[in-house]
């Protein structure tokens, strides 16, 4: 009789898991966090620090709502380099803040 009980809890387990999309790796706010790093990192490596300031930007903001609902520490080290990529964009420090925005990438991938 174990081995059922423990069956049947892994089966629940295995069904929670799978109808929860934030454990799923499914996060709205992660994809378009991952999407708008790849356009700030596009945009950086033409030079364009004020576009790298933009995508960034949204990308941190999505970035930040994934870290909410995910609680990874992949997400939380996105967040930290695209306020980076932010603050040199914004200095105009368009190859560190593409930098950052591929370090930031990286992780976000890995939450995902």
């Amino acid at each position: 009789m174990g081995k059922r009980i423990l069956f049947s809890m892994m089966l629940v387990g295995m069904v929670a898991f799978m109808a929860n999309p934030v454990l799923a790796g499914d996060n709205k706010h992660l994809h378009e966090a991952i999407e708008h790093t790849e356009e700030a990192i596009e945009h950086g490596e033409q030079g364009h620090a004020d576009a790298v300031v933009t995508h960034a930007g949204v990308a941190l903001n999505h970035a930040k709502m994934a870290a909410k609902e995910m609680h990874n520490p992949h997400v939380d080290e996105g967040v930290t380099h695209l306020e980076e990529a932010v603050a040199h964009g914004k200095e105009g420090h368009a190859e560190v803040a593409t930098k950052h925005a591929k370090t930031a990438l990286m992780h976000l991938k890995e939450a995902h």
